[in-house]
């Protein structure tokens, strides 16, 4: 048994294929349901995936606009890489086994439908300046940023083979460059196990560095410089530069994101309801095999 859909044959094995291929998506969203019916939903989505797939391949196929024949061929290559010895020139396969001529004609469909659903898309209006507004007004929370800070630090790790009292005294000298007046880059390129830049660490947000360093780092305030501190990694001294509180990306930083995103659902809607009305207009049965 099959379906004809618009006089096209689509046998069986095609949509148990296609539920194959969804089960492993499904199976924890249908894992209350009874196994019966669960399969019989399963097969019912595959055949109606099917359905749509055909349906748009036909449309695609009846648009007389060429495929060029460097696309396709291109992706032919993607598919087939060239090698002499994986071509058997005679027969027009792979040694995979797989026609080249049927490979082709696979690719120009596709393209076709590409094409198609690239066509039902661009026919969506760009998105309304008072729906962008909206959209960020009610997603405010999606553009929140959280609080980030600029700092520097002068390490001396301590770890498997490394002397913790020797570590902590290269410290401590430190420390003591910084009491004299010593700027704090020139103090960290020169004791610093993490020479260069000057110890910096760039900006941050909470969650990046390790627990310790971070609860020194933030309640500071920019210029201050921390007394000796121990972390997983070893002695410590830190000082920070410039902080930023948590806040929210003005509208003019997400603008573009906001249209995206609300472009490409009225696009993904369009297609959706494009097909319907194929589906709607489609003859679809049953059949037996021929």
């Amino acid at each position: 048994m099959g379906l004809q859909i618009n006089g096209e044959y689509v046998d069986d094995v095609i949509i148990r294929q296609e539920a194959a291929s969804m089960r492993p998506r499904y199976e924890e969203m249908m894992q209350d349901m009874d196994p019966i019916a669960r399969e019989m939903q399963l097969r019912d989505w595959a055949r109606e995936n099917v359905i749509e797939r055909v349906l748009l391949r036909q449309v695609a196929m009846a648009d007389g606009e060429p495929v060029p024949a460097e696309e396709v061929e291109e992706r032919l290559t993607e598919m087939f890489p060239p090698a002499g010895d994986l071509e058997n020139c005679e027969a027009g396969t792979t040694r995979a086994g797989v026609d080249k001529d049927a490979a082709r004609a696979d690719i120009e469909a596709q393209i076709r439908v590409e094409r198609l659903i690239r066509k039902v898309g661009d026919a969506v209006p760009k998105p309304k300046e008072k729906d962008v507004v909206a959209f960020y007004k009610k997603n405010r929370d999606e553009f929140k940023t959280p609080p980030m800070v600029h700092a520097s630090h002068i390490v001396k790790n301590v770890g498997e083979g490394e002397d913790e009292a020797a570590a902590l005294e290269v410290i401590r000298e430190a420390q003591a460059a910084l009491a004299s007046g010593a700027p704090f880059a020139e103090v960290a390129d020169k004791y610093s196990d993490c020479a260069g830049q000057g110890g910096s660490l760039g900006w941050f947000p909470p969650g990046e560095m390790v627990e310790e360093f971070e609860a020194i780092v933030f309640p500071m305030k920019p210029g201050q410089v921390s007394d000796v501190f121990r972390s997983v990694f070893g002695w410590h001294i830190a000082t920070v530069h410039e902080m930023k509180p948590e806040g929210v990306r003005p509208l003019e930083d997400v603008k573009a994101q906001i249209e995206g995103a609300l472009m490409r659902e009225q696009q993904e809607k369009a297609l959706e309801d494009y097909v319907d009305a194929l589906r709607a207009k489609a003859e679809v049965k049953t059949v037996k095999r021929p």
